[in-house]
Formats: C-alpha cells, structure tokens, sequence
C-alpha cells in the first residue's frame, strides 16, 4: 500500500463516519506560544477550548485531517532510524461530539481492516494515574491534585475491543499524558497503540485545561485529539526496517550523491522536504525564529553537497520534492518557482563565505562554544555543521554551550536596540505592529490603514467570500492573508491596486466609533473569524459616516485621519500560503 493510498483510507474512513475533513493549515501557525505548527491539534486548539463552534465552522464535533508538521526539537536528532523535523500527522478530532470509547473503536478499526494489520502485532498503553501528588513531571497538577488511573479505557481495551491483559502497558504521565502546546491549553491522559512494539498512534483525552500556573482544571467539553505520523505507519505497512526505507523518502535519498553516508542520506533527504514545504509556507531565511530553522537547513544541505563534489542539481533536488508531494499538497506546485528561486538565492549567499569558512575550520585547533560562535557569525556556519565537520576537535563542543553563547549575543545585540530607540524600547508593540520610534510608528500607522484598503478591495475585485486569514506589519511592508482558492491574475491585482489608490486620492476620513460586539456585526464590519473579541469593540471606517463608509473593520488602531495620509500603495507580490490561502505583500511609498 501506498503513502498516497494510506492518506486516502484515511481521510475517506472518517469522512463516512460523519467527520468533515479539514486541509492542513500552514507551518506558519495562528498560534503565538509556538514557532512552527509542530501537531495536527494546532489549527483545533480553540475549539477545544470552546473559544470557537465546530458545528458553526465546519458543519459537525468531528473532523479528520492530514496536517504538515515541523519539529525543531529533533533537528539534533535526524539521521537516526526514526527521528524527522517535517513529517504528516493523520488525526481525527472530537469537539463533544464522542469520547474514548468510540475513539478507541476507530483507531483499532482502521489499523486492523481498512490497514489489514493483523491484531496479534498490536499493543496498547493507557495512563496509570498519579501514585502520589509528589509528582516531578513539567504537567504536574496544582497542590493535592492527583490524576486518577484511565480505567475507562482500560476497560475498552480489554473487554470491548478483546486486547489481552499482557498486551496493555500502563505508564505515568511522561509517556501517557499530553500537555499543552504552548504554556497553557486542553490536555488529558492517552492511549497509544503500538505495532510490533512501535508507537504509531497517539490518542489523547483531553479532560483538563492546564493554566499557566501549571494547576488543571476540568474541561466543561469533552474531546478527542489523535496523531498519527504518516511515516511510521507507511513503514509498518509497507514492512520495511526504517522509516526512510517508505516510498515517502527512497525516490529522494537515490537522487544523493552515492558518497554520502547513510546517516548523511537521511539528514539531508529530511531537510529537503522540510526546505521546500517551509519556502511553500512564507519562511523566508532570516538569523531569527523560523527563518533561522529554515537557513540552518539550506546551509546543512548545500555543505554537505558542496563536500560531497557537487555532483547533483540542487535545484532539481526540490522539483523531486514537488513531484513526490505535490499531488496531495498542491500549493508545492502553485509556489514551484518561489521554492526553487528562494532557495537559489539563499545557496548563492552562503556559498560566497562557506569556502573560506571551512579553510579556518580546518585552522582552528579546538573548537569550543566561543570559538564555534565566532564560526558561525562570521562565516554563517551553523552548530551542526561545526560539530559533524569538526571532528576530535569539536569532542567538547555541546548544543547548550553554544546556544548560551548566541543567548549573549542576543542580550547585547538588544541593549544595542534600546540605545537605538533612545533607552525606551519599542513604542508600539500590538503582536501585529512594532515600532521603535515616531518616525517608524507614522509608517506603520499608514501600512496598517493601508490593509484595510487592500481587504475591501480584495472583495470588490475576487467577491465576498475573501476574507481575513492572518496580518504581519513590518515599517518595510504589511503582509495580509486572505482566503481564496487560486493565484490571481495580473489584471486583478492591478485592479486592486488601482481601486486602492484611488481611495487614497479622494482623502476620505477614516473614523471609528465604539459600541457591543452584537452591535458592530450587524453594521456589517469585517472581522478576523478566528479572533475572540471583547464584548465592546472599536469599529474603524474609511468614508463620511458608519453607514455609507466604503470599508469598515473590527479593529483597535492605530490608523490615519484622512485616506491621503497613506501615500501611493504598491503591490509587491502574490502568492499560495496553504490550500485555500493567499497573501499579498505590500508597500506604501
């Protein structure tokens, strides 16, 4: 069987048991408190909660979905026998619509039929509670709670399902509790099942909501959040000894060069993928947050290549890549040029220094965290390339020290900042804008205003079905996401450019008032549909009054006072973010 077959008797299992199968949202996430979208639960997190309706937003409690992942946990760890940082996580989730017990009844359904695994290479793990409230783990409940052992699905296990008692492994909360992504969120007990002793599936419970403080408390709705990574199951299926023996890597890894160690092979096949679906995505490479994952990944492969002879085209590397996946992730073919050409750029940049960096490798007498550092700094050479290269001479050289010493350099390059912004600091920090001082707060004060303009021109040129998936303000440009199911053309952008311009030309005012949430919806202001907003909100508009303004939004400002304030606005780029999901770059001059 397939990967391409395995996804599908995924998605269609679900699909017939009443769950609406929802496409995987981009690694960028809508999330603050992570990086990177690192599980299928991510895009789920506030249904869960109860923050945002299910039933309202896909039509049932229950969806299923095949969700890109990346981990920058196990980048250290790649080249072993399991460990990735991009993988696809299948998942099938519950919003109160069911519990363990029917989740359990999917999960050994669809391994033992539709997968044909046979019961005898399976085994299960339930939570087997607190035993004392002396508990170390990070997840550790408030003072005096204790967390009691899952009988429930214990029971299941055993006397609905038939799995015998030896079969099912019982374990504390390191191994049988899921905690939060990010510091607070649902969390509850789990149960694995295993396949000839591998964990390929993870089922959580979610029961409790952990806050901040570490303390749980019970969740009003019940829910069910599953993960299973594609890459195991594809090697359980397909009884091939490791992960990277699946057709998801073997059409990769024989594109290497003969030359390179296995382990070598494998790191490099997993950074390919991962390059191209964060390109996909909108990372672009950058000395900070997934930026600098995505330069440390193209630096490893180019290196390792360059050492290797450069015997391969390392752009048709990654149209190997888009042949592999794009049939299932279709905006790998939409972004086709953006990932071959980012990439390009990023290879050219860092061969220019990467040259002279390994000849004063090849000096250095030791390498310690300074000295591996100034490497890095100077000539762009990340850890993983100091420490495999390196040798004896990098024996002493560990991830923590050298994290530490970028920690220091971060520290100074901040007290650099403040001096810069006169000893205050940012002066305007929203999450969606930063500004460091007045004349940075003017320009993104006018890029700000300027979004609003491209939304509701956006909706007059492609309908009213466009609208608002996500925003990011920089003083340089604004980055508005949208939804919207095709890359437009140029005689739509040009439309919207000019629509836009030509609001700028005619100086409307742009005003707010303030009144309920129930109030501003029926005004007809457009809002951010996953955004909880408090019960009294600002509504801004462009025109004379409320009534017959062109646009209007849920919004808290800053804004101009007049349209002419913004300056001409261009259009610099369009392109695919996931499926379904555009973004327009902009500028304002």
């Amino acid at each position: 069987m397939t990967s391409e077959e395995i996804r599908k008797k995924f998605l269609e299992f679900f699909r017939v048991r009443e769950h609406t199968v929802v496409p995987s949202s981009s690694l960028i996430p809508d999330d603050p408190s992570v990086l990177l979208t690192t599980a299928g639960m991510q895009q789920f997190k506030r249904y869960f909660t109860g923050e945002l309706d299910a039933k309202k937003d896909f039509g049932s409690l229950n969806t299923a979905s095949i969700q890109k992942c990346f981990r920058t946990s196990d980048i250290d760890e790649v080249g072993d026998a399991s460990h990735l940082t991009f993988f696809e996580m299948l998942g099938n989730f519950s919003f109160g619509g069911y519990f363990k017990e029917k989740a359990i009844e999917y999960g050994y359904e669809f391994i033992t039929k539709d997968l044909g695994i046979a019961p005898d290479r399976i085994s299960v793990s339930v939570f087997k509670g607190d035993s004392s409230t002396g508990s170390t783990s990070s997840l550790q409940a408030g003072s005096g709670q204790v967390i009691p052992r899952d009988d429930e699905s214990f029971g299941i296990w055993h006397e609905k399902i038939g799995i015998s008692k030896n079969k099912i492994g019982e374990n504390g909360r390191e191994d049988n509790f899921w905690g939060p992504t990010g510091s607070e969120g649902p969390c509850g007990p789990t149960s694995e099942i295993y396949v000839d002793g591998l964990e390929v599936w993870n089922l959580v419970f979610n029961e409790y909501y952990q806050k901040p403080d570490k303390t749980l408390e019970k969740l009003e709705t019940l829910g069910v959040d599953t993960g299973m990574g594609l890459e195991r199951l594809a090697m359980v299926v397909q009884n091939v000894p490791t992960i990277f023996e699946t057709d998801l890597f073997q059409p990769l890894i024989q594109f290497l060069p003969a030359n390179l160690s296995e382990r070598m092979r494998r790191i490099l096949t997993d950074h390919m993928r991962g390059i191209a679906f964060l390109i996909s995505d909108g990372v672009w490479p950058s000395n900070k947050e997934a930026g600098y994952i995505l330069r440390r990944l193209i630096r490893r492969l180019v290196t390792h290549l360059h050492l290797a002879g450069d015997t391969v085209d390392q752009t048709q590397i990654f149209v190997e890549v888009i042949n592999l996946y794009g049939s299932f992730y279709p905006e790998l073919n939409l972004n086709k040029e953006r990932i071959l050409e980012v990439f390009k750029e990023e290879r050219a940049r860092f061969k220019f220094t990467l040259q002279v960096g390994l000849k004063e490798l090849n000096r250095v007498t030791s390498l310690d965290a300074k000295s591996a550092f100034k490497l890095y700094e100077s000539y762009g050479l990340p850890y993983e390339i100091l420490k495999e290269l390196g040798g004896d001479k990098a024996i002493k050289l560990t991830r923590e020290a050298f994290d530490e010493e970028f920690s220091k350099h971060k520290i100074i390059s901040r007290m650099g900042a403040v001096k810069k912004f006169g000893g205050h600091g940012l002066i305007l920090n929203t999450g969606e804008l930063k500004a460091g001082d007045e004349a940075e707060l003017k320009k993104v004060t006018r890029l700000h205003t300027a979004t609003h303009l491209l939304h509701r021109a956006l909706r007059q040129v492609l309908g009213d079905d466009v609208h608002q998936m996500g925003s990011d303000i920089t003083t340089e440009r604004t980055r508005f996401d949208f939804s919207f199911n095709r890359k437009m053309t140029p005689e739509e952008l040009k439309k919207v450019e000019v629509i836009v311009n030509e609001k700028v030309k005619e100086e409307l005012p742009v005003k707010f008032e303030e009144m309920t949430k129930e109030e501003a919806e029926k005004t007809g202001a457009l809002h951010f549909f996953k955004e909880k907003y408090p019960e009294k909100v600002k509504v801004y508009y462009v025109g004379d009054s409320l009534k017959t303004a062109w646009s209007k939004e849920f919004c808290g400002g800053p804004h101009v006072t007049h349209t002419g304030e913004i300056g001409k606005i261009r259009i610099l780029k369009e392109e695919a973010v996931g499926a379904g999901v555009r973004r327009l770059r902009a500028t304002v001059e």
